[in-house]
């Protein structure tokens, strides 16, 4: 190993910046073999650095890995496929621990011993493979999209009860993960996150002098834009621009509560960061989009009340949550196959309802009849085009599995015939969408590296000694 020359100090901000920049092209997301393959690799060409080791099994019998690379005192903990259609943070994952590996002035600057999960939900993971290979346009995206029902989220299966929520059906990958953030107890944890379409946006669970400045530089340097529409936790305490703290479970169940809504309703388990933050832990999620659009920042007036387009964003969420209920139920009677298409479509699609119902009682909060900005408009309408192509996706892949497995009666048949034409409408209404740019993956991996870097830089910055 060498170190790299740098222009800058190894873990400053500015040798962050100049890093994030150098992650080199890619083309395509890794499965989860060759992710696998891929972590191999870089033990067998460092074994004097790297050490592997089996934290767990997934539910269907995938061994869970961890890989640690360093020897400082502290200890950092980065976790990949906390939700399985995010896979930015497999190569961000990769490329920080080969980094870690090749570059010694950079791991020695930090003073720390690195814990990577590659993939902490494989089988989830693979359920997304199908999309990972391109052509990276949201109607192919959408397609193949998966996400887990929230109770089997390994991100947010995690214990929590407080007033009438209670949630401790905990999975062996969440049980895995809780395990090593006892025995590391990191400084650091970070889980690695993305969004679908707008601007970077970040979560920390504290201040740390210098940070949002960092986070704020990193997609500036790299040419992405800060989201600055409708925030994906309206409840979160705002930092910075498209920086957030994160909030106890206990005060997003008041919060909701406050609003007339049935908080144990909208609230599972908690999450891997509220886990963490018992050890005294800095967590961040640092959330990247595929694809950006113009209106996405654009903090201009929009000629419209706030209220408004919250009002409106509930009906398109009311409206599809009814039509998919609406399918969902004829299907009932008639399915015989338990996929996790059918599972996950049980939960969000009643949950787009109660979504609306919290949209609506948010209108009448006050102060907001002010104006809205084009992005808090745009990123309310493309919340509902979201919702369509995942949940309605999924649906039509739960319909599509009897049909494929060979135990779909008639009426099933014609009962998935009617959802793909309705998705197929979905689809086209998404893709008369215009502007929209897709990311380069090496410049998200870049944002995302660096945030990371960045983090851990200033943590060993303020470090004694």
């Amino acid at each position: 190993m060498t170190a790299t020359p740098a222009a800058h100090a190894p873990g400053s901000v500015e040798d962050v910046l100049d890093r994030a920049g150098r992650v080199p092209p890619l083309t395509r997301f890794p499965s989860v073999d060759a992710l696998n393959a891929s972590f191999a690799a870089l033990g067998a060409a460092h074994p004097e650095l790297l050490r592997h080791r089996r934290i767990g099994t997934s539910r269907l019998g995938e061994p869970l890995h961890c890989w640690s690379v360093g020897d400082g005192p502290a200890q950092h903990l980065v976790v990949a496929g906390v939700h399985p259609n995010e896979p930015i943070g497999s190569h961000t994952a990769l490329h920080l621990v080969g980094e870690l590996c090749r570059d010694d002035a950079l791991r020695e600057s930090m003073g720390a011993t690195w814990h990577v999960v590659p993939c902490i939900d494989p089988d989830g993971m693979r359920l997304n493979e199908g999309w990972f290979d391109g052509p990276f346009d949201r109607g192919h995206y959408a397609r193949h999209f998966y996400r887990p029902a929230p109770d089997e989220q390994v991100e947010w299966s995690f214990p929590f009860a407080y007033r009438d929520a209670y949630f401790d059906q905990v999975m062996p990958e969440t049980l895995a993960l809780m395990r090593l953030i006892d025995e590391v107890r990191p400084q650091l944890y970070t889980s690695l996150h993305n969004g679908e379409l707008g601007g970077v946006y970040y979560y920390v669970s504290r201040a740390l002098p210098g940070l949002v400045e960092a986070l704020h530089a990193l997609p500036e340097r790299l040419g992405l834009p800060l989201e600055k529409g409708e925030p994906e936790d309206p409840f979160a305490p705002v930092l910075g621009t498209a920086v957030f703290g994160m909030q106890p479970m206990t005060e997003v169940y008041d919060q909701l509560a406050a609003l007339g809504l049935d908080p144990a309703g909208l609230i599972g388990g908690s999450s891997s960061s509220e886990y963490a933050r018992r050890h005294g832990t800095l967590c961040l999620v640092a959330e990247l989009p595929y694809w950006s659009h113009p209106d996405s920042d654009d903090t201009s007036a929009s000629g419209r009340t706030y209220a408004d387009v919250l009002l409106e964003k509930a009906a398109g969420l009311a409206e599809t949550g009814a039509v998919l209920s609406d399918l969902l139920a004829r299907a009932e009677p008639l399915l015989h196959v338990e996929t996790p298409f059918l599972r996950g479509s049980r939960a969000f699609v009643p949950m787009l309802g109660q979504i609306a119902q919290e949209q609506r009682a948010r209108a009448e909060q006050p102060g907001h009849d002010r104006p809205a900005t084009v992005a808090e408009v745009f990123s309310a309408a493309d919340h509902v085009r979201c919702f369509r192509l995942r949940y309605g996706g999924m649906l039509v892949r739960a319909l599509a599995a009897e049909v494929v497995a060979g135990t779909a009666a008639a009426p099933l048949r014609t009962l998935h015939e009617e959802a793909s034409r309705l998705y197929e409408e979905w689809q086209q209404q998404a893709a008369e969408l215009t502007g929209t740019q897709l990311l380069p993956i090496a410049t998200l991996v870049g944002v995302q590296y660096g945030a990371v870097l960045a983090t851990a830089g200033l943590l060993a910055a303020g470090r004694p000694g």
